[in-house]
């Protein structure tokens, strides 16, 4: 049996007519860039997320660059983040001039650990920047508590966790601002890059339109110096269709974590992934840590397995952050040298998560 990490394929051809007809009207319109796909879309993920503004960008990096441009952020300001990440998250506090501070990761929800926020905010820290890890909401309670006692401004990296719900309220609408991803992968993938930003803030959100197109209010007038970041239409179009699905393929992930974590309960050098009451984690990554990871992993990819790590080496033993001392970031430490990603998407079968599970008992048995 031969299973990928993750099946494009199958999704593509459940949609693939209505897709097809939603491309053709794109350039029957020929309205490439902006337009009204792009402003559909935009409105149609405010509104699913009950956010007030969305503003579509070329990448989840760009969100979160362009909201720390327009929140001010200046050389010399240092912003709260993880180590355990995609290094896209630190590389956008680098290039929007902040310098970057780590807090270490909870052991169970591998998100921010807000015991160990406090300690590290100094005069010079003006914001947090949270990881909604593998679909896992972090814990938002006593983050926000946290950063309003300190007069800190949060945003959300969101670029994983599409749909996501913490204590009755969706992901992505709790900080000044969220970025999203499109990466083809994502639980809401475009057929290429593309990102979004959600905010409640018409301000915020009026300077992000801004810097994602040359500085321009008004064409060929540019009132700031901006980038070209703009989400096109034609993936605009294709998201406006996938996100009538995506409440339907994140159950359908929920459901196949739950037969995983089931059949896997009684291999004890595997540790499923821990789900909370106050959350609805929407499994982007089903990730296990697991003992022997590598020769475990070695092993599925032989047996026809297509297996990922997220993330193998954390942000503080990227060179750019070296500077770091490891034994700052236990959590992480471990988990980079666990975490095992198994195959997951919506149109999974339990005869094929049987079989990874089967796998992986004959590997340690």
């Amino acid at each position: 049996m031969q299973i990928p990490l993750v099946d494009l394929k199958q999704q593509y051809h459940t949609l693939q007519g209505e897709i097809l007809s939603a491309l053709s009207e794109v350039m029957e319109n020929s309205s490439f860039v902006k337009g009204p796909k792009l402003e559909e879309f935009e409105r149609n993920f405010a509104s699913y997320h009950g956010a007030s503004e969305c503003v579509g960008v070329n990448s989840g990096t760009d969100a979160l660059f362009l909201i720390l441009k327009a929140l001010d952020v200046k050389p010399g300001d240092e912003i709260i983040t993880v180590p355990f990440t995609f290094f896209a998250t630190a590389e956008a506090i680098v290039n929007a001039g902040a310098g970057v501070v780590f807090c270490d990761v909870d052991s169970e929800r591998y998100t921010l650990d807000p015991s160990q926020l406090e300690a590290l905010i100094t005069p010079r820290t003006v914001g947090i920047v949270l990881v909604h890890l593998y679909g896992m909401p972090a814990d938002m309670d006593p983050i926000l508590k946290i950063s309003q006692k300190n007069h800190l401004w949060v945003v959300e990296d969101a670029c994983q966790s599409h749909g996501a719900v913490y204590k009755g309220k969706r992901i992505g609408t709790f900080g000044a601002a969220s970025a999203f991803s499109f990466y083809p992968s994502k639980n809401l993938g475009a057929y290429g890059d593309g990102g979004a930003v959600l905010t409640n803030s018409k301000e915020l959100a009026s300077q992000i339109r801004k810097l994602q197109d040359h500085g321009q209010s008004l064409r060929y007038h540019s009132e700031i110096v901006g980038y070209n970041s703009r989400l096109d239409a034609m993936q605009a179009a294709i998201l406006k269709i996938k996100l009538k699905h995506l409440d339907e393929w994140n159950e359908k992930r929920r459901k196949a974590a739950a037969i995983y974590s089931e059949k896997l309960a009684s291999i004890k050098q595997v540790k499923t992934p821990k789900q909370f009451p106050d959350s609805k984690e929407v499994f982007h990554l089903y990730v296990i840590q697991a003992e022997k990871r590598d020769e475990l992993s070695r092993y599925l990819e032989k047996a026809g397995i297509s297996v990922g790590i997220h993330y193998g080496l954390s942000l503080h033993h990227q060179p750019p952050f070296k500077n770091s001392g490891t034994h700052l970031y236990p959590v992480s430490e471990k988990l980079s040298q666990t975490v095992l990603s198994l195959p997951i998407f919506p149109e999974i079968s339990e005869a094929q998560i049987s079989y990874v599970v089967e796998q992986i008992r004959k590997f340690y048995s």
